[in-house]
């Protein structure tokens, strides 16, 4: 948690928390100010860091990815969850394989293969595309 990128939507909620909960400032330790998460917590005992945590939770929302980034992510920009590359399937290894599954369909049926030996040569077969 402490390496990856902070978001907004966790800034805004922990800001919008520290509303309804005794504890003040959640939000000031999240986005790495520590100082004033320790002034949130001490003035807690007053309306001030309630009042304080409205506002920049207000101001966390107005705040676009990119000025959120700057200002608080070290200019880093939160990337999306990359979808993983499928592996591309080389067209020729898949025709290969059809070929032996059919050669392998054709041993089961001449009774030469067990269904069990067919599946398992199926599932090793189909696995090497992916």
């Amino acid at each position: 948690m402490l390496a990856k990128p902070k978001t907004k939507k966790v800034a805004v909620l922990l800001a919008f928390l520290s509303v309804i909960t005794p504890i003040s400032g959640l939000h000031k330790f999240y986005l790495k100010q520590p100082v004033w998460g320790i002034f949130y917590l001490l003035l807690g005992f007053t309306p001030i860091p309630k009042i304080a945590s409205i506002i920049e939770g207000i101001w966390y929302l107005t705040q676009d990815q990119q000025e959120f980034d700057t200002n608080f992510n070290a200019g880093q920009v939160l990337q999306p969850a990359s979808t993983p590359a499928t592996a591309a399937v080389d067209p020729v290894q898949v025709s290969a394989i059809a070929d032996a599954l059919r050669q392998l369909d054709t041993l089961r049926q001449d009774g030469l293969i067990s269904e069990y030996e067919f599946e398992q040569k199926r599932r090793q077969l189909l696995d090497r595309i992916g």
